[in-house]
């Protein structure tokens, strides 16, 4: 519900169900990424219920494309399905084409990204192959990367998720070198990077990371709490840098 103040300034107020008035955020796209396994899904969801946006799943993109296109047009994107035997390649191996296939897909979401600004349409945008490129720090589009660099946590998630599957170990060693590449990006271009656990209040260090929405006093979380006042991905213990190795010349051993 769009209301014009004096300055002719455009303020939004969304109404919630109980017909309170909810501060929409400053932003249009917020872009939630990193690798398989850390958590985005959920905090996406919460952060669409905190804001009251609607949220774009990038796997929703990907379908759409594979729908749409043959092998030939965008090779990079059908990959999983012209060689499904290639995820038992070496993660090294593995974590190499999720990045050729994040790098593919970055026009398309950058269309959609585009499409929200230019319609001036609230989204969230969450996936693995989104990369942190369309963020503008201040701007109308943000970002906020989340990384977990334990592979037996990353295991635990997805025998959580999948308990008929197993121990995904392979799958986690994948998830986590794909995210400290991810992250290291994110890094580089001044996105902030978040550490998932604890679990409990990951919204809420997200939502500090990105600033008070309109009508939200500073240091305030939109439930009316006191901010934390700590830094993204502070849980309480000493965050720990990550950084990637030799991928795409990006190199370097984690750091401890």
């Amino acid at each position: 519900m769009p209301l014009t103040g004096r300055s002719g300034e455009r303020t939004q107020l969304s109404l919630s169900g109980t017909g309170e008035a909810r501060a929409l955020p400053d932003w249009r796209v917020l872009v939630v990424g990193g690798a398989s396994g850390m958590g985005k899904t959920g905090v996406g969801r919460a952060l669409a219920r905190r804001y009251d946006v609607p949220v774009v799943e990038v796997d929703d993109i990907v379908e759409a494309l594979l729908a749409v296109t043959r092998p030939e047009h965008l090779p990079e994107v059908h990959f999983w399905r012209t060689h499904p035997e290639a995820a038992g390649q070496a993660p090294e191996s593995v974590v190499e084409r999720q990045i050729a296939i994040a790098e593919a897909l970055a026009p398309a979401i950058e269309a959609v990204v585009a499409n929200h600004v230019g319609t001036d349409t609230p989204v969230i945008l969450e996936g693995d192959y989104v990369l942190p490129g369309p963020a503008t720090p201040g701007g109308p589009v943000r970002a906020v990367f989340l990384h977990e660099d334990d592979e037996a946590q990353v295991t635990a998630n997805y025998l959580s998720r999948e308990p008929a599957a197993g121990p995904q170990r392979h799958r986690a060693r994948v998830s986590v070198l794909y995210g400290r590449w991810l992250a290291a990006r994110a890094r580089a271009a001044g996105v902030p990077v978040v550490a998932p656990r604890p679990w409990g209040n990951l919204a809420d260090r997200v939502a500090e990371v990105l600033g008070p929405a309109r009508g939200e006093a500073a240091g305030r979380r939109p439930d009316g709490g006191p901010g934390r006042g700590r830094a993204a991905g502070d849980d309480g213990e000493a965050q720990t840098e990550h950084e990637v190795r030799s991928l795409h010349g990006e190199a370097g051993p984690p750091a401890t």
